[in-house]
């Protein structure tokens, strides 16, 4: 199919494995390349007690790797890790991943990427597809006198394996999710367990079912039952979670409400359930999905702290209201930072460009995934992708195919460098942030879906709109550089019409 061209891949998680396999599909050569030493992104740099995914773990696979060996609704970190690790393997993409070699930089110059990694390696490409997640970069905040602590003092993202947990005095900093789930798994280990926490969050409980044996064997057996399987949960998610994030008035977050006020008010003492109920509406924050941890934080060894960290001592925190809380080990369980995307990666598009510089006040991209100026540049969960409760990896799969048909087209020799135009861009912003006042996450919060105005880093629209859009790239809204011509065409080189096929 037309010229031969060259692929690199950046980061082999979920989404680079993706990008690979469909690459290879096309029999388009690709080079993956991974700052890590294996697979797996997000679930291999994130091993702390108690990991596990809120998304259902049937959905979370891709559509054509179903896995019928979950062993329960809501996956374990080391069992989603280990199912990327055999699909990478089962597709043989292993062998086209450069592992423990980290891009540094990427220049555009003539149609093309030059590419330069830590070891000073370098290589030369056609098209560039970040796939490097955001659940990577740790956010740490400072505390002074941390340096002090004579304990072990670690992010949850560099979980210390070799720190003894059992019968010592842990405290972990932080209420998202990583917080609830360590709070879950440790306050049966730990002698005492201090949860430091700035903000309450909303817990939604969901029953995390376990599948039988028999369950595995039907499945394994009839594909259709599992796919029937797939929907429904999907169905459940999209109709429940998606729409109710949307508009901050639907019934359905009303429900998603009332399921959470219903949970907070399982706290037996008045004073704890106080201390543990936001000022803000459910969904605002990313929901917490456990059924495990308002119980644990009740265990007679558990306490919440909600009195300021004022510094770290060597003996423990010293809070605003003067007292010592005393610690063996210390977990910053204090999240990431989700704007960074394929940073700090330098990047170099059109006539100097610098990447940094574009995105000075936040990443901004076309549907998420094309950075005018940056052609034959392409994100996978890129900045303003949808993200909330549900699937990345179904995500993912409708981005790399929409990329695909832009990637076509340079193989077809249609043209050598598409990127999104600035206008298209700028409309698609302006949607964006009109739609975002309609949203859950403007209602009162602080919040990483925010940006640095305030305003949702996320896709506000319906899913439906997620999926439409990315059926097929609609070439007006490009930048084209035809084969043999100096000259840019704003809008393809082809009338195309809005399902993205060629008018004649």
């Amino acid at each position: 199919m037309g010229r031969s061209i060259r692929v690199a891949v950046i980061g082999a998680g979920m989404a680079g494995i993706l990008a690979a396999i469909k690459l290879r599909e096309r029999d388009i050569e690709c080079v993956v390349f991974e700052k890590g030493d294996s697979v797996g992104g997000t679930w291999r740099e994130n091993q702390y007690p108690g990991l596990a995914c809120d998304v259902a773990a049937h959905w979370y696979t891709y559509s054509f790797a179903r896995n019928p060996e979950w062993d329960s609704l809501m996956a374990e970190g080391k069992d989603i890790r280990a199912y990327f690790e055999r699909v990478a393997r089962d597709f043989g993409i292993m062998p086209l991943i450069r592992f423990n070699d980290e891009v540094v930089q990427l220049r555009f110059d003539e149609a093309g990427w030059d590419l330069l990694t830590a070891s000073g390696h370098t290589d030369r490409f056609d098209v560039v597809i970040a796939a490097t997640g955001v659940l990577h970069h740790p956010n740490i905040p400072h505390f002074d006198g941390i340096e002090t602590f004579s304990g072990a003092a670690f992010h949850s993202v560099h979980w210390d394996h070799d720190v003894e947990l059992d019968g010592k005095r842990i405290g972990v900093i932080g209420t998202g999710s990583t917080a609830a789930q360590l709070t879950s798994a440790l306050v049966p280990r730990a002698d005492q367990f201090q949860l430091f926490q700035r903000t309450a969050q909303w817990v939604m409980p969901r029953e995390n079912i376990s599948y039988t044996e028999e369950d595995k064997a039907r499945f394994r057996e009839n594909p259709a039952v599992l796919e029937e399987l797939v929907r429904e949960l999907r169905s459940k998610t999209l109709e429940g979670f998606a729409n109710a994030v949307i508009d901050y008035d639907s019934p359905e977050l009303a429900a998603i409400e009332q399921l959470c006020q219903e949970n907070l008010e399982t706290i037996r003492d008045p004073d704890l359930r106080q201390r543990l109920t936001p000022s803000y509406r459910a969904a605002c924050k990313r929901l917490v999905i456990s059924n495990t941890f308002y119980d644990a934080i009740q265990q007679p060894n558990a306490e919440l702290v909600t009195s300021p960290i004022e510094r770290v001592e060597p003996e423990g925190l010293r809070t605003a209201d003067g007292q010592l809380h005393e610690l063996d080990v210390l977990v910053l369980a204090t999240g990431f930072k989700v704007d960074r995307f394929i940073r700090p990666t330098r990047v170099i598009g059109r006539n100097g460009v610098d990447l940094d510089a574009v995105w000075a006040d936040g990443p901004k991209a076309y549907l998420s995934m094309s950075v005018p100026d940056f052609p034959n540049f392409f994100l996978l969960n890129g900045p303003n992708s949808p993200v909330g409760n549900f699937s990345l990896v179904e995500v993912a799969q409708h981005q790399i195919e929409y990329i695909l048909q832009l990637v076509d087209g340079i193989r077809r020799g249609e043209y050598t460098e598409v990127s999104a135009t600035e206008e298209a861009m700028q409309q698609f912003e302006t949607e964006r942030c009109e739609a975002a006042q309609k949203t859950v996450w403007v209602t009162g919060c602080d919040s990483w879906y925010l940006d640095k105005q305030g305003v949702p880093a996320s896709w506000t629209f319906s899913y439906d709109r997620f999926e439409q859009e990315t059926k097929a790239p609609r070439m007006q809204d490009y930048q084209v550089h035809a084969a043999h011509s100096s000259t840019a065409s704003q809008g393809g080189v082809r009338e195309q019409d809005q399902a993205g096929r060629r008018v004649k």
